[in-house]
């Protein structure tokens, strides 16, 4: 049941829209040559949610970085109008990228030679209504890392810059010695 009562937000960042910016997956096939051949077709198959990152980082080489990032996402085929589809498609994507975002500002990344990087724990909640079959922008950072572990979070915004959901994650970003 919703209830009436105080209304306030973040506002959303002003970034390109979604319709400038070239999809995750099209930038992973145009350079698929670049990627090592056990990952390659993982990485360039087609998937259910379509990404657009405002900033494109090449994985295999990383740069040392802001520990923040932005990605336009959406589900790929229309969804039924049920609100619980909704929430569990932004649920799911809500984890693409997010644990990365704390290794930013070490030049490495889930690919980085002897790694070891797991989501330790995710939430996520939802404040106003959306379709996740639309454009949402996901604007995530990292405030914190220190003794092993990376702290994350994300505003999720829909085109008209409702914050729709927040999410944050725990993640285990180690070097194997």
């Amino acid at each position: 049941c919703e209830e009436e009562g105080f209304d306030h937000q973040f506002p959303m960042p002003e970034v390109p829209p979604p319709d400038d910016l070239p999809s995750e997956l099209a930038l992973r096939r145009q350079f698929a040559h670049l990627i090592p051949e056990k990952v390659r077709e993982k990485l360039t198959r087609d998937r259910a949610i379509e990404i657009r990152p405002l900033q494109v980082i090449n994985p295999f080489a990383p740069q040392r970085l802001e520990p923040s990032k932005q990605n336009w996402f959406r589900a790929v085929a229309k969804l039924p109008d049920e609100r619980v589809w909704h929430h569990c498609v932004l649920a799911y994507a809500s984890d693409f990228g997010l644990l990365g975002t704390s290794l930013h500002p070490h030049a490495t990344t889930y690919y980085s030679r002897g790694m070891q990087v797991t989501s330790l724990d995710h939430a996520v909640w939802f404040h106003r209504d959306f379709r996740a079959d639309e454009w949402l922008l996901y604007s995530m950072d990292s405030p914190s890392a220190t003794h092993g572990r990376g702290f994350n979070r994300g505003l999720i915004f829909d085109r008209g810059g409702r914050l729709v959901a927040s999410s944050t994650q725990e993640a285990l970003i180690r070097r194997r010695v």
